[in-house]
């Protein structure tokens, strides 16, 4: 049985950021550059509470948070649709005042400039005025994909202005692990960079440059 991710895990992965993440867990688990937070002072960390909806239709977003669990973050395939906004500022209060610690979608967007002000982190493809209908099915913590990222309920997603990470919930002391020790010999590095070192030979690129010729 899988153990669910503490509090002082969550915290540690969004203090050492999704690029680290990504790096750390060996390449992998990033969402792809087109989802950017609208924010880019925001930093997100929780686990998935997912939902599968249909394009240009919220439905299933209205259902989500009243499911969804204070500190979960809602990741929503709404299949890449760019040409509706099925979130916006109700539903940002809405998922505030039952503790969603923020949104992950798969489209757009809107009211922007009010979710901003709310301080509630959302990252979209997009940003979209056109409104959406509430009459389509769809499904709750269930395995999505987006791009080619599949995400489980429960494995915990790591954003901020470099991007988005996902990591297992069954990795995630381990991803830690090698965050903070990516983390302390990055430190050494610079270090390294002060006292006079090339990165060339703190990566040991040094006899690749000489093949090539570039030395």
């Amino acid at each position: 049985m899988t153990t669910a991710a503490n509090q002082q895990q969550v915290d540690q992965l969004r203090e050492l950021g999704a690029a680290t993440v990504y790096e750390a867990q060996g390449a992998k688990g990033a969402l792809d550059s087109g989802m950017k937070p609208i924010d880019p002072t925001v930093r997100l960390a929780g686990p998935a509470f997912t939902v599968d909806c249909r394009p240009a239709d919220n439905l299933m977003l209205h259902h989500a948070v009243q499911k969804a669990r204070p500190g979960d973050v809602l990741v929503v395939d709404a299949k890449g649709f760019l040409e509706a906004g099925p979130w916006g500022d109700v539903l940002t209060i809405q998922a505030m005042k039952v503790g969603i610690a923020g949104l992950v979608i798969n489209g757009c967007v809107r009211d922007a400039n009010l979710i901003i002000a709310l301080g509630f982190p959302v990252f979209c493809r997009g940003l979209s005025i056109k409104g959406t209908a509430k009459n389509q099915p769809g499904k709750v913590n269930v395995p999505i994909t987006i791009g080619d990222v599949l995400i489980h309920p429960g494995d915990i997603v790591v954003g901020d202005r470099d991007g988005l990470a996902v990591v297992a919930q069954e990795e995630v002391a381990s991803v830690i692990a090698a965050s903070l020790a990516r983390e302390e010999k990055e430190a050494k590095q610079r270090e390294a960079i002060a006292q006079g070192a090339f990165t060339s030979e703190l990566l040991g690129l040094t006899e690749t440059l000489r093949r090539l010729g570039l030395t």
